[in-house]
Protein backbone atom coordinates (compact mmCIF):
# COMPACT_ATOMS: atom_id res chain seq x y z
CA UNK A 1 0.00 0.00 0.00
CA UNK A 2 1.11 3.49 0.36
CA UNK A 3 3.47 4.08 2.85
CA UNK A 4 3.13 6.43 5.29
CA UNK A 5 0.14 7.80 4.14
CA UNK A 6 -0.68 10.76 6.39
CA UNK A 7 2.81 12.11 6.13
CA UNK A 8 2.63 12.26 2.06
CA UNK A 9 -0.75 14.35 2.55
CA UNK A 10 0.61 17.13 4.57
CA UNK A 11 3.63 16.90 2.09
CA UNK A 12 1.89 17.47 -0.99
CA UNK A 13 -0.69 19.88 0.59
CA UNK A 14 1.63 22.28 0.96
CA UNK A 15 3.00 22.22 -2.54
CA UNK A 16 2.58 25.01 -5.05
CA UNK A 17 0.07 23.13 -7.17
CA UNK A 18 -1.43 21.10 -4.54
CA UNK A 19 -2.47 23.95 -2.44
CA UNK A 20 -4.57 25.88 -5.33
CA UNK A 21 -6.34 22.80 -5.83
CA UNK A 22 -7.16 21.74 -2.27
CA UNK A 23 -8.32 25.66 -1.80
CA UNK A 24 -10.22 25.60 -4.80
CA UNK A 25 -11.61 21.79 -4.05
CA UNK A 26 -12.90 23.28 -0.66
CA UNK A 27 -15.19 25.44 -2.10
CA UNK A 28 -16.36 23.80 -5.45
CA UNK A 29 -16.02 20.64 -5.68
CA UNK A 30 -18.10 17.07 -4.48
CA UNK A 31 -16.74 15.03 -1.60
CA UNK A 32 -15.68 12.31 -4.30
CA UNK A 33 -13.81 14.82 -6.06
CA UNK A 34 -11.81 16.23 -3.42
CA UNK A 35 -10.91 12.67 -2.47
CA UNK A 36 -9.98 12.06 -5.78
CA UNK A 37 -7.95 15.10 -6.42
CA UNK A 38 -6.30 14.92 -2.99
CA UNK A 39 -4.95 11.03 -3.86
CA UNK A 40 -3.69 12.74 -7.28
CA UNK A 41 -1.38 15.06 -5.61
CA UNK A 42 -0.25 12.48 -3.00
CA UNK A 43 0.67 10.74 -6.17
CA UNK A 44 2.09 13.65 -8.41
CA UNK A 45 3.96 16.38 -6.85
CA UNK A 46 5.60 19.13 -8.86
CA UNK A 47 6.99 21.37 -5.80
CA UNK A 48 10.86 20.43 -5.68
CA UNK A 49 14.18 20.38 -7.81
CA UNK A 50 15.07 18.13 -5.68
CA UNK A 51 15.60 14.40 -3.87
CA UNK A 52 12.29 14.25 -2.27
CA UNK A 53 10.70 11.03 0.04
CA UNK A 54 7.92 10.04 -2.22
CA UNK A 55 8.77 10.62 -5.95
CA UNK A 56 7.05 7.77 -7.90
CA UNK A 57 5.37 5.93 -4.99
CA UNK A 58 2.62 4.14 -7.36
CA UNK A 59 6.44 1.74 -7.95
CA UNK A 60 6.38 1.09 -4.62
CA UNK A 61 3.21 -0.66 -4.44
CA UNK A 62 4.19 -4.10 -5.30
CA UNK A 63 2.73 -6.63 -7.92
CA UNK A 64 1.48 -10.17 -7.34
CA UNK A 65 -0.90 -11.37 -4.93
CA UNK A 66 0.82 -14.17 -3.88
CA UNK A 67 3.97 -11.23 -2.72
CA UNK A 68 1.24 -9.04 -0.98
CA UNK A 69 -0.29 -11.93 0.85
CA UNK A 70 3.25 -12.10 1.95
CA UNK A 71 3.37 -8.59 2.91
CA UNK A 72 6.06 -8.32 0.55
CA UNK A 73 8.94 -10.32 1.94
CA UNK A 74 9.53 -12.02 -1.40
CA UNK A 75 13.03 -10.47 -2.50
CA UNK A 76 14.86 -13.65 -1.65
CA UNK A 77 12.90 -16.41 -2.55
CA UNK A 78 11.15 -14.89 -5.75
CA UNK A 79 11.68 -17.26 -8.65
CA UNK A 80 9.04 -16.66 -11.87
CA UNK A 81 7.68 -13.86 -14.28
CA UNK A 82 6.91 -11.69 -11.03
CA UNK A 83 10.89 -11.57 -10.11
CA UNK A 84 11.41 -8.53 -13.06
CA UNK A 85 9.51 -6.21 -9.82
CA UNK A 86 10.81 -7.97 -6.85
CA UNK A 87 14.58 -9.18 -7.69
CA UNK A 88 14.93 -9.73 -11.49
CA UNK A 89 17.88 -11.90 -10.59
CA UNK A 90 15.32 -14.50 -9.69
CA UNK A 91 14.50 -15.04 -13.23
CA UNK A 92 17.25 -17.01 -14.19
CA UNK A 93 15.03 -19.76 -12.25
CA UNK A 94 12.37 -19.80 -15.16
CA UNK A 95 12.01 -23.17 -17.18
CA UNK A 96 9.69 -21.84 -19.52
CA UNK A 97 7.95 -18.69 -20.38
CA UNK A 98 5.15 -17.05 -17.84
CA UNK A 99 2.62 -14.47 -18.06
CA UNK A 100 1.29 -12.48 -15.09
CA UNK A 101 -1.86 -10.32 -14.55
CA UNK A 102 -2.62 -8.45 -11.48
CA UNK A 103 -5.90 -5.83 -10.99
CA UNK A 104 -6.28 -4.41 -7.33
CA UNK A 105 -8.32 -1.17 -6.13
CA UNK A 106 -7.64 1.35 -3.24
CA UNK A 107 -8.94 4.64 -1.69
CA UNK A 108 -12.61 2.57 -2.52
CA UNK A 109 -12.21 1.96 -5.69
CA UNK A 110 -11.93 5.11 -6.61
CA UNK A 111 -7.74 4.62 -8.15
CA UNK A 112 -7.19 1.43 -10.28
CA UNK A 113 -3.70 -0.63 -10.40
CA UNK A 114 -3.00 -2.91 -12.79
CA UNK A 115 0.03 -4.44 -13.55
CA UNK A 116 0.77 -7.29 -16.73
CA UNK A 117 4.43 -8.92 -17.21
CA UNK A 118 5.49 -11.94 -19.58
CA UNK A 119 9.16 -13.57 -19.10
CA UNK A 120 11.49 -16.07 -20.89
CA UNK A 121 14.68 -17.75 -20.11
CA UNK A 122 17.72 -16.75 -22.94
CA UNK A 123 19.58 -20.12 -22.57
CA UNK A 124 20.32 -21.73 -19.14
CA UNK A 125 22.51 -18.99 -17.68
CA UNK A 126 20.32 -15.92 -18.90
CA UNK A 127 16.56 -14.88 -19.16
CA UNK A 128 14.56 -11.56 -19.85
CA UNK A 129 11.01 -10.02 -18.98
CA UNK A 130 9.12 -6.79 -19.77
CA UNK A 131 6.36 -5.48 -17.30
CA UNK A 132 3.74 -2.80 -17.24
CA UNK A 133 2.34 -1.03 -14.07
CA UNK A 134 -0.72 1.79 -14.43
CA UNK A 135 -1.99 3.03 -11.52
CA UNK A 136 -4.69 5.92 -12.41
CA UNK A 137 -7.87 7.83 -11.04
CA UNK A 138 -10.11 8.18 -14.33
CA UNK A 139 -12.95 10.23 -14.98
CA UNK A 140 -11.92 13.12 -12.55
CA UNK A 141 -14.41 15.93 -12.94
CA UNK A 142 -12.42 19.44 -13.96
CA UNK A 143 -14.70 22.28 -12.57
CA UNK A 144 -11.80 24.93 -13.46
CA UNK A 145 -14.24 26.58 -16.01
CA UNK A 146 -17.63 26.11 -13.86
CA UNK A 147 -17.97 29.90 -13.72
CA UNK A 148 -17.92 31.72 -16.53
CA UNK A 149 -16.73 35.23 -17.09
CA UNK A 150 -20.14 36.76 -16.01
CA UNK A 151 -20.26 34.22 -13.04
CA UNK A 152 -22.19 31.90 -14.04
CA UNK A 153 -22.71 28.55 -13.18
CA UNK A 154 -22.66 26.43 -16.70
CA UNK A 155 -22.37 22.89 -15.99
CA UNK A 156 -21.80 22.27 -19.52
CA UNK A 157 -18.32 23.73 -19.25
CA UNK A 158 -17.57 20.46 -16.78
CA UNK A 159 -15.30 18.13 -18.26
CA UNK A 160 -13.68 14.74 -17.28
CA UNK A 161 -9.17 14.05 -17.36
CA UNK A 162 -7.31 11.24 -15.89
CA UNK A 163 -4.31 11.49 -13.76
CA UNK A 164 -2.24 7.81 -14.79
CA UNK A 165 1.27 6.83 -13.70
CA UNK A 166 2.58 3.94 -15.90
CA UNK A 167 5.88 2.57 -15.35
CA UNK A 168 7.36 0.05 -18.16
CA UNK A 169 10.27 -2.22 -17.28
CA UNK A 170 12.85 -4.45 -19.22
CA UNK A 171 14.55 -7.11 -16.87
CA UNK A 172 17.73 -9.06 -18.04
CA UNK A 173 19.12 -11.92 -15.02
CA UNK A 174 22.29 -13.55 -15.38
CA UNK A 175 24.10 -16.58 -13.47
CA UNK A 176 27.37 -15.66 -11.96
CA UNK A 177 30.51 -17.80 -12.30
CA UNK A 178 30.52 -17.87 -8.52
CA UNK A 179 28.35 -20.99 -7.87
CA UNK A 180 24.70 -19.99 -6.36
CA UNK A 181 24.93 -16.35 -7.45
CA UNK A 182 22.76 -14.95 -9.71
CA UNK A 183 22.25 -10.85 -10.69
CA UNK A 184 19.81 -8.69 -12.57
CA UNK A 185 19.06 -5.47 -13.81
CA UNK A 186 16.17 -3.69 -14.87
CA UNK A 187 15.87 -0.32 -16.86
CA UNK A 188 12.98 1.53 -16.35
CA UNK A 189 10.97 4.04 -18.16
CA UNK A 190 8.26 6.15 -16.39
CA UNK A 191 5.46 8.04 -17.97
CA UNK A 192 3.04 10.50 -15.41
CA UNK A 193 0.29 12.17 -17.31
CA UNK A 194 -2.26 14.98 -15.09
CA UNK A 195 -4.57 15.13 -17.62
CA UNK A 196 -3.68 18.43 -20.06
CA UNK A 197 -2.10 20.39 -16.86
CA UNK A 198 0.97 18.51 -17.01
CA UNK A 199 3.14 15.26 -17.69
CA UNK A 200 6.93 13.61 -17.57
CA UNK A 201 9.07 11.06 -18.75
CA UNK A 202 11.01 9.36 -15.83
CA UNK A 203 14.16 6.82 -16.38
CA UNK A 204 15.98 4.77 -13.95
CA UNK A 205 18.02 1.53 -13.18
CA UNK A 206 17.36 -1.22 -10.33
CA UNK A 207 19.98 -3.70 -9.76
CA UNK A 208 19.58 -7.09 -8.02
CA UNK A 209 21.52 -10.24 -6.24
CA UNK A 210 20.43 -13.50 -5.49
CA UNK A 211 22.37 -16.06 -3.71
CA UNK A 212 21.23 -20.13 -2.70
CA UNK A 213 23.53 -22.06 -0.34
CA UNK A 214 23.94 -25.61 -0.60
CA UNK A 215 21.56 -26.33 2.66
CA UNK A 216 18.94 -23.80 0.43
CA UNK A 217 19.18 -20.92 2.64
CA UNK A 218 18.34 -18.10 -0.37
CA UNK A 219 20.19 -14.41 0.26
CA UNK A 220 18.46 -11.32 -1.92
CA UNK A 221 18.71 -7.85 -2.24
CA UNK A 222 17.28 -5.47 -4.36
CA UNK A 223 18.38 -1.89 -4.41
CA UNK A 224 15.88 0.45 -6.70
CA UNK A 225 17.09 3.48 -8.29
CA UNK A 226 20.24 3.01 -8.20
CA UNK A 227 21.20 5.88 -9.95
CA UNK A 228 18.12 8.15 -8.70
CA UNK A 229 15.32 7.98 -11.31
CA UNK A 230 14.67 11.03 -12.86
CA UNK A 231 11.31 12.62 -13.50
CA UNK A 232 11.10 15.75 -16.03
CA UNK A 233 7.73 17.71 -15.75
CA UNK A 234 6.10 19.57 -18.63
CA UNK A 235 3.62 21.81 -17.60
CA UNK A 236 0.87 23.40 -19.61
CA UNK A 237 0.87 27.01 -18.48
CA UNK A 238 -2.36 27.46 -20.41
CA UNK A 239 -4.09 25.33 -18.79
CA UNK A 240 -2.10 26.04 -15.55
CA UNK A 241 -3.29 29.88 -15.77
CA UNK A 242 -7.32 28.51 -15.43
CA UNK A 243 -6.59 26.68 -12.06
CA UNK A 244 -4.99 30.23 -11.34
CA UNK A 245 -8.21 31.87 -12.31
CA UNK A 246 -10.76 29.41 -10.63
CA UNK A 247 -9.15 30.27 -6.85
CA UNK A 248 -9.47 34.14 -6.27
CA UNK A 249 -6.81 35.52 -4.15
CA UNK A 250 -4.23 33.16 -5.38
CA UNK A 251 -1.02 34.43 -7.98
CA UNK A 252 0.99 31.14 -7.47
CA UNK A 253 4.25 30.40 -9.93
CA UNK A 254 4.40 27.23 -11.90
CA UNK A 255 6.24 24.54 -10.18
CA UNK A 256 9.66 23.46 -10.54
CA UNK A 257 9.88 20.69 -13.16
CA UNK A 258 12.03 18.02 -12.14
CA UNK A 259 12.26 15.70 -9.91
CA UNK A 260 14.97 13.04 -8.22
CA UNK A 261 13.64 9.29 -7.03
CA UNK A 262 16.19 8.42 -4.04
CA UNK A 263 17.69 4.76 -3.73
CA UNK A 264 15.84 2.14 -1.82
CA UNK A 265 17.45 -1.36 -0.47
CA UNK A 266 15.05 -4.46 -0.30
CA UNK A 267 17.52 -7.18 1.60
CA UNK A 268 16.14 -10.79 2.07
CA UNK A 269 16.56 -14.07 3.75
CA UNK A 270 14.03 -17.03 3.19
CA UNK A 271 14.36 -21.47 4.14
CA UNK A 272 11.26 -23.23 2.75
CA UNK A 273 10.81 -26.30 4.61
CA UNK A 274 9.27 -29.84 3.52
CA UNK A 275 7.42 -32.13 5.82
CA UNK A 276 6.38 -35.84 4.63
CA UNK A 277 6.65 -35.04 0.93
CA UNK A 278 3.35 -32.92 0.55
CA UNK A 279 3.74 -30.23 3.17
CA UNK A 280 6.06 -27.54 2.63
CA UNK A 281 6.46 -24.12 4.74
CA UNK A 282 8.48 -20.80 2.82
CA UNK A 283 9.28 -18.33 5.22
CA UNK A 284 11.21 -15.27 4.62
CA UNK A 285 12.37 -12.34 6.24
CA UNK A 286 13.05 -8.86 4.65
CA UNK A 287 14.66 -5.59 5.81
CA UNK A 288 13.56 -2.55 3.69
CA UNK A 289 16.05 0.59 3.62
CA UNK A 290 14.88 3.79 2.39
CA UNK A 291 17.84 6.86 2.44
CA UNK A 292 15.82 9.61 4.19
CA UNK A 293 14.21 9.80 7.76
CA UNK A 294 10.45 9.37 8.37
CA UNK A 295 8.13 7.34 10.51
CA UNK A 296 9.72 3.98 9.94
CA UNK A 297 10.07 1.16 12.59
CA UNK A 298 14.17 2.19 13.00
CA UNK A 299 14.59 5.53 11.46
CA UNK A 300 17.74 8.16 11.73
CA UNK A 301 18.97 11.06 9.63
CA UNK A 302 20.53 8.78 7.17
CA UNK A 303 18.61 5.55 6.92
CA UNK A 304 15.14 4.21 7.69
CA UNK A 305 14.62 0.36 8.26
CA UNK A 306 11.19 -1.21 8.01
CA UNK A 307 11.04 -5.14 8.67
CA UNK A 308 8.42 -7.16 6.67
CA UNK A 309 7.99 -10.91 7.44
CA UNK A 310 5.88 -13.77 5.41
CA UNK A 311 4.97 -17.43 5.12
CA UNK A 312 3.46 -19.64 2.56
CA UNK A 313 2.37 -23.37 4.00
CA UNK A 314 1.37 -25.19 0.31
CA UNK A 315 0.02 -28.69 -0.04
CA UNK A 316 1.52 -30.80 -2.76
CA UNK A 317 2.48 -27.68 -4.36
CA UNK A 318 -1.47 -26.91 -5.13
CA UNK A 319 -2.88 -25.39 -2.32
CA UNK A 320 -0.94 -22.44 -0.44
CA UNK A 321 -1.93 -20.11 2.55
CA UNK A 322 -0.23 -17.46 3.29
CA UNK A 323 0.70 -14.46 6.00
CA UNK A 324 2.34 -12.10 6.99
CA UNK A 325 2.79 -8.41 8.55
CA UNK A 326 5.04 -5.39 7.50
CA UNK A 327 5.02 -1.37 7.01
CA UNK A 328 5.68 -1.23 10.89
CA UNK A 329 5.05 2.95 11.32
CA UNK A 330 5.73 5.23 14.32
CA UNK A 331 2.47 7.20 14.21
CA UNK A 332 1.97 10.79 15.64
CA UNK A 333 -1.29 11.00 17.68
CA UNK A 334 -2.62 13.73 18.58
CA UNK A 335 -1.48 14.43 22.22
CA UNK A 336 2.01 14.17 20.51
CA UNK A 337 2.60 10.75 21.47
CA UNK A 338 3.70 8.28 19.57
CA UNK A 339 1.71 4.79 18.75
CA UNK A 340 3.10 1.61 16.52
CA UNK A 341 0.86 0.80 13.64
CA UNK A 342 1.88 -2.09 11.36
CA UNK A 343 0.01 -3.58 8.35
CA UNK A 344 -1.16 -7.60 8.61
CA UNK A 345 -1.77 -9.73 5.51
CA UNK A 346 -3.42 -13.07 4.74
CA UNK A 347 -3.62 -14.85 1.13
CA UNK A 348 -4.58 -18.03 -0.79
CA UNK A 349 -3.50 -19.42 -4.21
CA UNK A 350 -4.20 -22.66 -6.35
CA UNK A 351 -1.92 -23.73 -8.72
CA UNK A 352 -2.82 -26.80 -11.38
CA UNK A 353 -0.12 -27.92 -14.08
CA UNK A 354 0.98 -24.08 -15.84
CA UNK A 355 -2.35 -21.87 -14.44
CA UNK A 356 -1.58 -20.16 -10.40
CA UNK A 357 -4.45 -17.97 -9.58
CA UNK A 358 -3.74 -15.70 -6.32
CA UNK A 359 -5.70 -13.74 -3.70
CA UNK A 360 -4.79 -11.33 -1.38
CA UNK A 361 -5.91 -9.52 1.61
CA UNK A 362 -4.40 -6.62 3.14
CA UNK A 363 -4.51 -4.85 6.35
CA UNK A 364 -6.36 -6.96 8.46
CA UNK A 365 -8.79 -4.80 10.86
CA UNK A 366 -7.28 -1.75 9.10
CA UNK A 367 -4.33 -2.02 11.44
CA UNK A 368 -2.27 0.51 9.82
CA UNK A 369 -2.88 4.11 7.96
CA UNK A 370 -2.86 2.45 4.61
CA UNK A 371 -6.07 1.42 3.14
CA UNK A 372 -6.68 -2.23 2.98
CA UNK A 373 -7.56 -3.89 -0.56
CA UNK A 374 -8.41 -7.12 -2.46
CA UNK A 375 -5.75 -8.35 -4.84
CA UNK A 376 -5.79 -10.76 -8.03
CA UNK A 377 -3.41 -12.10 -9.53
CA UNK A 378 -3.15 -14.28 -12.50
CA UNK A 379 0.05 -16.40 -13.73
CA UNK A 380 0.25 -18.40 -16.53
CA UNK A 381 3.25 -20.65 -17.26
CA UNK A 382 3.30 -21.52 -21.01
CA UNK A 383 4.26 -25.21 -19.99
CA UNK A 384 0.98 -26.07 -20.09
CA UNK A 385 0.61 -25.43 -24.05
CA UNK A 386 3.74 -28.53 -24.70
Amino acid sequence: MVKNQKHTISLHKSSLLGRKYYAYLQKNCSLRTVITLLILFITVGLSAQTARKYSNEFMNIGVDAAALGMSNAVTAHTADVNSGYWNPAGLIQLEDNQLALMHSSYFANIANYDYAAFAMPIDDRSAVAISLIRFAVDDILNTTELIDAEGNINYDRISLFSTADYGLTFSYARKLPLDGFNYGINAKVIRRVIGDFASSWGFGLDAAIQFETRNEWKFGLMARDITTTFNAWSIDEEEFSKIQDAVEGQNQELPESSEITIPKLQLGISKKFIFNYDYSLLTELDLIARFEQNNDLISTSFVSINPAFGFEFGYVDMVFLRGGVGNFQNELQIDNSESLSFQPSIGVGFKYRGIQVDYAFTDIGDQSVALYSNVFSLKLDFSIFR
